[in-house]
């Protein structure tokens, strides 16, 4: 795996809420929000979600994802965010060994909370930031070298 681009990390690092988008059995899109946990060494995304969801039934189906992460604080004139494909990979899979842990961590509320620590093995990323140029953008891909645009 490339190394994950150190802007892209610490967005990721100081975000706390994802858009994520899966696919119905007719292929219509179908998105859920929720918290995550970000693992930068793995580019990995961990969330929580109880099993009988409609998006978890929809993943145990195609793990295929894409979402989108914006910053917890919106500032209008600022376009900064990430959008990201990957897939689900299972509770058994050793990527997703120290989910609960890791997720669990940064939300310690989360352990009153009933359901399962998913696992999104991060494909690609693109993240777009005006702050520093107009219209740049730094991506990411797993099999891939990084690129700024």
């Amino acid at each position: 795996m490339s190394p994950i681009p150190s802007e892209i990390v610490t967005f990721l690092e100081k975000q706390t809420c994802a858009s994520i988008c899966c696919v119905d059995e007719q292929g219509n899109p179908y998105s859920f929000s929720c918290f995550y946990a970000f693992n930068s060494a793995e580019g990995l995304l961990y969330y929580k979600s109880s099993a009988t969801t409609r998006h978890s039934v929809l993943l145990q189906q195609n793990a295929k994802v894409s979402g989108t992460i914006l910053p917890d604080k919106l500032k209008k004139m600022l376009v900064q965010g990430i959008q990201f494909t990957g897939r689900i990979v299972t509770a058994e899979d050793p990527l997703a060994k120290n989910a609960g842990t890791r997720y669990h961590f940064r939300f310690p509320f989360a352990l009153a909370m009933q359901g399962e620590v998913w696992t999104i093995q991060l494909e690609a990323i693109k993240m777009t930031d005006s702050g520093k140029a107009f219209g740049k953008k730094t991506t990411w891909k797993r099999t891939a070298v990084a690129e700024t645009v």
